[in-house]
């Protein structure tokens, strides 16, 4: 426990990642722009869906984002419920506008994949019909941290409301399998082997990694953000932007 409340220390936190930020700015683009040279010109076309399958590289990595963000976002919420860590708070927060991002990314890139694939924009396919709600659960929650005036309420419902709603992520994984849908059942994470061929499924891979660095990235700033908002009047932190006297 002593390690949790150390690490979920607010002073702590932004002391270790000031330095850190700049490394993993200049890491994330640097890494990013490789991956889409990698995925968009040096993979070769796909035997079936041609040029057109190379949105991919943005679609999928971007779809499992969506997922492991809601679950770093309710796993928050139930640290912060529980043992009421302060860093888990803003997390929690931070996560719901990011997560929402990554879902957008996932059903408009999916769109523009289904319509040359499928023919059409939209279906009320299993797969997608469960995302758009993933999308509305993050909206939700957005919403409801916005309309609750009392900070310590308003995140107290926003966590409860992101704990019930990680019913819906074992729904969207499986969706592929528990229903005859139009989209394609998984090709990745099957247990035997993948389907793809390792010169695609390389780059995919290594996006997926870049994704998760971006994230990374990004939720330490806002949280940084957060913590000068909520902050810049206590001791600690005058202290250390030299503002107090040591």
């Amino acid at each position: 426990m002593k390690t949790l409340y150390r690490w979920g220390s607010l002073p702590f936190f932004y002391r270790w990642t000031h330095s850190l930020l700049p490394w993993l700015y200049a890491l994330t683009a640097v890494l990013f722009v490789f991956g889409l040279y990698w995925g968009l010109y040096i993979a070769p076309p796909d035997y079936k869906q041609g040029e057109a399958y190379r949105i991919i590289y943005i679609h999928v990595p971007a779809a499992w984002m969506s997922l492991f963000v809601y679950i770093v976002m309710a796993s928050c919420g139930l640290i912060l419920l529980v043992w009421r860590v302060k860093l888990a708070e803003l997390i929690h927060k931070e996560c719901a506008v990011i997560g929402a991002a990554f879902t957008a990314i996932t059903l408009l890139t999916g769109m523009l994949w289904g319509k040359p694939m499928w023919g059409a924009f939209w279906v009320w396919d299993a797969r997608l019909t469960s995302e758009l709600i993933l999308l509305f659960l993050y909206l939700g929650i957005i919403v409801l941290g916005s309309a609750i005036t009392d900070p310590r309420k308003s995140v107290r419902a926003t966590a409860v409301l992101a704990i019930v709603g990680i019913v819906n992520i074992p729904i969207i994984h499986y969706s592929v399998i528990w229903w005859n849908t139009l989209h394609q059942g998984p090709t990745i994470t099957k247990l035997d082997a993948p389907s793809a061929h390792s010169t695609i499924l390389l780059p995919l891979l290594y996006m997926a990694v870049v994704f998760k660095l971006y994230f990374i990235t990004v939720l330490f700033a806002r949280v940084r953000a957060a913590i000068v908002e909520t902050c810049q009047q206590q001791y600690w932190f005058k202290q250390y932007e030299g503002l107090a006297e040591k």
